[in-house]
């Protein structure tokens, strides 16, 4: 028999999201996420879809290895295990593939030195999508491991957009420009807000919002990317859980001179200590809402700076794309946050987008429509599928010489 499982592993900062699936129908085998990685509060659920059965971990997890190979240990338990001979391929999340990795790349050591090489540029990331892959290696060196980039779907944009206004040469000596994040999910979603309005993603203009606990926004024309809100790291851009997002440089500047802070104290500030933390001090939108509607004037001023800026780039990429079809809306804040969709798209009646609040208000898991029928342009929610884009992507290239 013919193996068709592709194994996903999507390693974050200090998480472990994972999936099984038969490639034949693209059906979830198994499911799973370890979560607070290095912590003691750490905890692993994993589901067998076939028995609907979950079972929880909850205890210290002191590292990705040791969370990897826990998550090797339940899917064993269900016969599904990664030694098994129906698995073709582990498919893996790595955020930052620079402009070397255009499109799905089976892992060898030469793409694991030039994933090592663009640690700098994401040092929340890289570290650990590089310790799923050399674990799942360990596991199955006989096994096709591949990496799918986040950076890939925004290669398509143009030096327009890409390049920053900088010396060129300094800018290619050192790598410096604009890569944009979140791909996986920008294309999964713009992909199916076409299909949602029926039409094929070649006819189709979308501003996808993928709001998390990072967040981008990305301006897809006929179904290539032409724009995103992140650039060299996933820093720039829309304000996030606990990242600043858009900053004049000459901050951090002034925060050396003045503030007399070090380079890593203000690395820390910005990517760990901003956001919507630092204006509040929560990043869980769920609080915030909760905080907001009790009368915590900080709670909204970090709300209404958190919306401004999201309405600023659906703004520009009006602009860059000329006419839009779509707004789509996705990850954990887009996808669940009806506040935060209803006041994004507040004021835009004269481009044309509108939402109604009976739909919005609707929760679901399915892609849906949560504009009238009146407006000019369509606003979706699309639960955004990661895992699926990557296994399609490594069962494409894998599947090949399969």
């Amino acid at each position: 028999m013919t193996a068709t499982r592709v194994l996903v592993l999507n390693s974050g900062s200090s998480s472990l999201k994972y999936q099984l699936l038969d490639m034949r129908d693209a059906s979830r085998l198994a499911v799973g996420l370890v979560e607070r990685i290095g912590e003691q509060t750490s905890r692993l659920r994993h589901t067998c879809v076939s028995t609907g059965g979950t079972r929880e971990q909850n205890g210290p997890i002191a590292d990705h290895d040791a969370a990897l190979k826990a998550v090797a240990g339940e899917l064993a338990r269900d016969g599904v295990g990664i030694d098994s001979p129906d698995l073709l391929a582990i498919g893996h999340r790595v955020v930052h593939g620079g402009m070397f990795f255009t499109e799905p790349t089976v892992i060898d050591d030469g793409v694991i030195t030039e994933i090592e090489r663009l640690i700098p540029v994401a040092p929340l990331h890289n570290p650990a999508n590089l310790t799923g892959i050399r674990t799942a290696r360990a596991l199955r060196p006989d096994l096709p491991q591949v990496a799918v980039f986040d950076t890939a779907f925004h290669t398509t944009m143009p030096e327009s957009s890409a390049r920053y206004a900088i010396d060129p040469r300094l800018a290619d000596r050192y790598r410096v420009r604009r890569y944009g994040f979140h791909g996986t999910s920008h294309a999964y979603v713009s992909r199916r807000t076409a299909r949602l309005l029926g039409k094929d993603p070649s006819d189709v203009n979308v501003i996808v919002l993928h709001l998390g606990n990072g967040a981008s926004a990305s301006a897809v024309e006929k179904g290539r990317c032409v724009d995103t809100s992140m650039g060299l790291t996933p820093l720039e851009g829309l304000v996030m859980g606990t990242r600043s997002g858009d900053l004049d440089p000459a901050v951090i500047f002034h925060l050396v001179r003045v503030g007399g802070m070090s380079m890593d104290e203000i690395d820390t500030l910005l990517n760990k200590r901003s956001g919507l933390f630092g204006l509040c001090g929560d990043n869980d939108m769920r609080e915030i809402r909760r905080r907001i509607d009790e009368g915590d004037r900080q709670a909204a001023l970090a709300f209404d700076i958190y919306i401004h800026r999201i309405k600023k780039y659906i703004g520009a990429y009006y602009a860059v794309l000329g006419k839009v079809d779509a707004i789509a809306f996705t990850a954990g804040v887009g996808e669940n946050a009806a506040p935060v969709r209803q006041a994004a798209i507040a004021g835009l009646e004269g481009l044309g987008a509108a939402v109604d609040p009976e739909l919005n208000g609707a929760r679901g898991d399915e892609a849906r429509l949560i504009s009238p029928p009146s407006a000019r342009v369509a606003v979706a929610v699309v639960p955004t599928d990661e895992e699926l884009e990557i296994a399609t992507q490594t069962y494409a290239l894998v599947g090949k010489s399969n």
